[in-house]
């Protein structure tokens, strides 16, 4: 991330609403890895293009997913598929995003 978008780091500057932030902030997200705000700003991954990209076990791929459903389905107000490898993983994304 260019040291002008230092910014992009934080989840507050993605326009995602109060409620979402303040959710993720009690979990103790405040703000994303580079890599991850390097994916969200690929291109036009924002408008709906496709992303693909690949990190280790437990390195955050889940939150750049999230964030970019949750940004498509809020400015779009149009349904999501969010497919999950486990469903460990699925029931806790489902009490997490409700």
């Amino acid at each position: 991330v260019p040291e002008d978008q230092a910014d992009k780091l934080l989840l507050a500057s993605w326009g995602l609403p109060e409620a979402v932030l303040e959710k993720y902030h009690s979990l103790g997200v405040v703000q994303m890895f580079e890599w991850q705000a390097e994916c969200l700003m690929l291109g036009e991954v924002l408008e709906g293009k496709n992303l693909v990209y690949s990190a280790p076990t437990s390195a955050g791929k889940t939150l750049v997913a999230e964030l970019l459903i949750l940004k498509r389905v809020l400015e779009t107000r149009k349904k999501a598929l969010f497919i999950l490898p486990f469903v460990s993983v699925a029931k806790e994304k489902k009490c997490y995003l409700q």
